[in-house]
Parts: structure tokens; sequence; C-alpha cells
């Protein structure tokens, strides 16, 4: 492909999942000649089995005491995500570039209130005008600093704050179309010249007794031991297992990023992002249309990152997608490995992506029953997720 002044590269990699740390545990990972060892936290929330977070010095990213504090453990993650990608791109200490720099955060709430959310559903099993009820506890339980604690633009704030990150600033919301919709639009921004460098990504903090509640009130959640995503059944629950990730990314202009002479992971080759009725083949429909830039791609040097939620249905007519309209290519379904994480599931499969092809990767499967293996090193990747419940997005990168 033809390189271009507005060509969108990836030079900066931060990832914290419940492999490790930053990018070295997961080029370990991905360049390993075994399958990773999968760590689940299967007693503290049981039945459900969550991927957990590693443990995390937290002054590494946010020195002061007192920002860690004020923060929720899903700010205090991606403000340590963003940090990463930024000390990974070279411009932690650029407080010039930090100053331009743009931001998009795809983000959920906050952290609720659990003790009020038990009395409400204790409450409710012993009446039946549920909406007055809910009414009335929200007017006289809640706290109002709790609301405060909910907005979803404070992780943008926090990282403006500890990052110096002063540029313009997005938060997108709406589970993994946030995810979607946040690199989409940086892609575009910078693809156009309105942008320079983004700094774009989210985080999720599985490891929340609401958050599982609202799985649950879906019956998504995978039960009891954990299992590959792709060989997970029916009588083991719905099918999700939770992950408690962050990934952040810096994107620039090539021009720009040449010009201060960074390290490129990867190019963005095209990203897109859709929403609407799965019924009647729409799904598959609006699957093929974004992956149309992903056919030209040689099989054996392209690897798929499926993003896929373990939703029984949608697992099998995302498979069923790729077997047909990128068969040949090796399948990576990285939720099997670090859990799904909703808001920040695609920002996660962007990230392993990047390394992969930065790193040339031959990616060992993470799923040996149900993925081939890799016969040449990763020059091209795919990066797909399919909502849970709505949104899907595709992205297609090259290596530099």
């Amino acid at each position: 492909m033809t390189k271009s002044a507005n060509d969108v590269v990836i030079t900066g990699v931060g990832i914290v999942t419940s492999q490790g740390v930053g990018t070295e545990p997961h080029v370990a990972l991905l360049g390993a000649t075994e399958p990773p060892k999968v760590r689940v936290e299967t007693g503290r929330f049981a039945p459900y089995p969550v991927h957990p977070l590693p443990e995390i010095d937290w002054s590494q990213q946010i020195p002061k005491r007192g920002d860690q504090r004020q923060m929720e453990n899903w700010q205090r993650l991606g403000v340590f995500a963003a940090g990463l990608a930024l000390d990974d791109a070279g411009l932690k200490d650029d407080l010039e570039a930090c100053g331009s720099m743009d931001m998009i955060v795809a983000a959920g709430g906050g952290e609720r209130d659990i003790n009020v959310d038990s009395l409400i559903v204790d409450e409710a099993l012993k009446r039946n005008d549920r909406e007055r009820l809910l009414n009335e506890k929200l007017t006289t339980e809640l706290r109002p600093t709790l609301f405060l604690a909910q907005l979803s633009n404070l992780l943008a704030g926090n990282i403006s704050i500890v990052h110096k990150v002063t540029g313009s600033s997005r938060t997108f919301m709406g589970e993994e179309a946030a995810g979607i919709s946040a690199i989409e639009t940086a892609f575009a921004r910078i693809k156009a010249g309105q942008s320079t460098h983004t700094l774009v990504g989210g985080a999720f903090s599985a490891e929340r007794l609401d958050i599982l509640l609202m799985i649950e009130a879906v019956q998504g959640h995978a039960l009891g031991e954990w299992h590959p995503i792709w060989s997970r059944k029916p009588e083991d629950g719905g099918g999700m297992i939770l992950g408690s990730v962050g990934a952040f990314l810096v994107l620039e202009s090539r021009d720009y990023a040449e010009a201060r002479g960074a390290r490129i992971y990867a190019v963005i080759n095209a990203i897109g992002g859709d929403r609407g009725s799965r019924e009647d083949g729409r799904l598959e429909s609006r699957l093929r249309y974004l992956a149309k830039p992903a056919l030209e791609l040689d099989p054996q040097s392209t690897v798929v990152f499926s993003g896929t939620s373990g939703f029984h249905d949608l697992a099998g007519r995302e498979r069923a997608f790729l077997e047909t309209e990128l068969a040949d290519r090796p399948v990576r379904a990285f939720g099997g490995l670090v859990g799904h994480g909703i808001e920040a599931q695609f920002p996660v499969g962007m990230a392993l992506a990047a390394l992969s092809l930065g790193h040339a990767a031959k990616v060992p499967p993470f799923d040996p029953a149900g993925e081939n293996p890799m016969l040449a090193p990763a020059k091209a990747a795919v990066v797909t997720t399919i909502g849970h419940a709505r949104g899907e997005g595709i992205a297609v990168l090259a290596a530099e």
C-alpha cells in the first residue's frame, strides 16, 4: 500500500490484563511457542469465573496518593494504561506534545452503592409495585456524591490531570460499541488531517458485584470452571467470562510520527463500526461489508483477533462468518485468554494486534482445540468485536 502523510500509525501501546502489566508480558505470550496459561479466579465470585487484575504498583503511573485514592478501580486502571501508552510512545515527558494531544476514551459508568442495590433487590421480592419502590429508594437511599463518582468522563479528566494530556477530549459510552467508536473516530480525525496525535482507549473493571449482576440479568455468564471460548456449552451458562482490562493506544499521523523519529508498530488501513438488527442475516451482511478491506490480505501471514463475547449464538455466527469470508486466516479469540472487557474489548484487540505486527509474531493458539497454528509471522491483522447486545466493528492493520 502506498504511504501517505496522513496514514494512521500506532506508536504507543499501554495494556493491562490478567496476563500482566505492560507490553513485555504480552509480547512474550504473543510470540510463545506454547499456548499461554489462563489466569482465572473461580472462587471469589462463585459461581462466576472472572479474569482478575494482575498485581499492580499504581504509583508507577499515578504517583500522587491523593489521585489514587479519589479514583475507583476502573479509573485507576484507565489512567495507568494511558500512562503506559504514553511511556511506550516516548511522549510521557514531552509536555508540549501532551498539551496538544487529543484524547478519546471509551468508558462505562462508575461503581455503584452495592448496599443500596442489595436493599432494592431484597425489597422488590416483597412488593409488586417495583417502579414506585425504585423511585422511593433512589430519592431516599442514594448519597448525592455517588452520582459524581459515576460520571463516565471522569476517566478522561483524571488522565488530563495525571498525564497532562490537554488537547480536545471526547468520551464514548455504550458497551462494546463505545470502544469501537472511540478508535474509529480517532482514526478518521487523523486521516482527515484534523488531528496529528491522539491517545485513545478504555478500561473495564470486571471484579464488581454490580457488573456481575447486570450480566447475570441476561443469563450471560459462564458458570463454574473456565472453558476455552470456542467450546463453551449452554449447560455451563451463557458463555461470557468477564475480565479486568485496560488498553490505550497512541495514534499518530505518519508525518507527525516520522518527524519525531517514533517507532511504528503498525498502520491502521481501515476501521469501521455499525449496528442494527441481527435478524435474517443482517449481522452477517454488515460484517461482510466491514471486512471487505481484509479480503486482499495474504491468509498465511494474517492473524484475526476475534473479540467474541462467548455468547453461544453470537460466537457460533462469528465463527461461521470467519470460516467462510476470511477462510484460512488463523483466528485468536483473545476474550478466552483475558476475559471480555466490554468497553475496552476492541482497544485490547487493537493493542494485541499492534504488538503482534510490531514483533512479527507467530501467535500461538489461545484455544488449541478450536484454533489453527500460524505458519508464518504476522504481517497483517484483523480485529473484530461483536457486542454482546448490539454494535460490531472490524479493523484491518498492517505491519510497517
